[in-house]
């Protein structure tokens, strides 16, 4: 039975990872066989070099692509979490856990809570009403739970893929159609704002459902994924609830429904900040991330697991043609805890 005193998790963006041939969003052909076998090399370097108990993972089109990734004699310990029916039509989360530790059967998440509502009347006179009509995830949010101690609470997680920031399509409307002339000059601004809208939505959804959760409870929870959004977005604030970061003071802090990111918690440790996980048009944005409750959390009294360190493959973000060896167009992120709760 699993005791295991180190306990790693990462997460890592596939970039379309289709079978060869099969289309790939407009791109009927996909990839050819020389591309994808290099990405398949490309993925499993990446795995085998950063040892985890815990992989999440968004872009993944079919099971297949990610099977042949661990038909590995070194990665034979792993359960690989994908829907049964996943064969190339679309995209999810996905998932690879150490056996001995996976608790239970995973679930794909694609509704919003029955009681999500963005909707105000404003609440001042001069503040127009608002209503969002949204009820899902873009990509669902795969859920499962571990137990890396037998004699241990399972720890749910949570991996999740938000729409990013391109700017949403509009073209295909009836409403822009009809005036075409009009809003073809304003479609950068009207898509960026949907898609905005949309990740923001999804953030307070699965909000929501993590609060559930943690609200009152011991439970520890783990969320992993291209959240598409840094650190200090509102995005992540609404999803992390913004959490005090105490300095001092070891098993002082800690909040009931926090989730406290590990890249601030290296920072802490570190003489600067040179934590980046994609690049667009020279901008380094940190959009991947891993995100801990309390119980994660070094000066948390609820603390059971203590942070160690995290790990950031990203190199290969400087170089544009991902197709040429099979990377990337994210990095990977990990983190490494180990077993020592707090002194109560």
């Amino acid at each position: 039975m699993a005791r295991r005193t180190q306990f790693a998790l990462s997460t890592l963006n596939l970039y379309n990872f289709n079978l060869p041939g099969l289309r790939i969003y407009s791109d009927s052909d996909g990839w050819d066989e020389a591309a994808y076998a290099r990405k398949l090399d490309w993925i499993r370097h990446i795995i085998l070099q950063h040892p985890s108990d815990v992989w999440g993972f968004q872009e993944l089109w079919h099971r297949e692509a990610i099977a042949a990734v661990f038909d590995h004699p070194d990665l034979a310990g792993y359960t690989l979490l994908v829907p049964t029916d996943h064969t190339g039509q679309k995209i999810v989360c996905s998932g690879a856990v150490r056996t001995d530790i996976l608790v239970g059967e995973p679930e794909w998440i694609d509704r919003f809570p029955e009681k999500f509502r963005l909707q105000s009347s404003g609440g001042d006179p001069q503040t127009p009403e608002v209503a969002v009509r949204i009820n899902g995830f873009s990509r669902p949010v795969l859920h499962f739970k571990v137990r890396p101690r037998s004699n241990g609470a399972p720890i749910s997680v949570y991996v999740a893929h938000f729409k990013s920031k391109a700017p949403t399509a509009i073209y295909t409307e009836g409403w822009y159609r009809d005036e075409k002339d009009y809003y073809s000059r304003h479609s950068d601004a009207l898509g960026s704002a949907l898609s905005t809208i949309r990740r923001t939505a999804e953030a307070t959804a699965l909000r929501m459902m993590l609060t559930e959760v943690l609200k009152g409870t011991d439970d520890a929870v783990v969320v992993l994924g291209d959240l598409n959004d840094g650190q200090t977005s509102n995005t992540l604030n609404i999803l992390t609830g913004q959490p005090n970061y105490i300095l001092s003071g070891l098993e002082q802090g800690g909040s009931d429904t926090a989730l406290y990111a590990v890249s601030r918690l290296q920072q802490y440790r570190s003489d600067r900040d040179v934590y980046y996980t994609h690049i667009h048009q020279n901008l380094r944005e940190s959009l991947d991330h891993i995100l801990v409750s309390q119980e994660f959390y070094d000066n948390s009294r609820q603390r059971q697991w203590a942070f160690k360190g995290m790990d950031i493959v990203n190199d290969h973000l400087n170089y544009d043609n991902h197709e040429a060896d099979g990377s990337s167009d994210h990095g990977m992120v990990r983190a490494t805890f180990e077993y020592r709760p707090a002194k109560v």
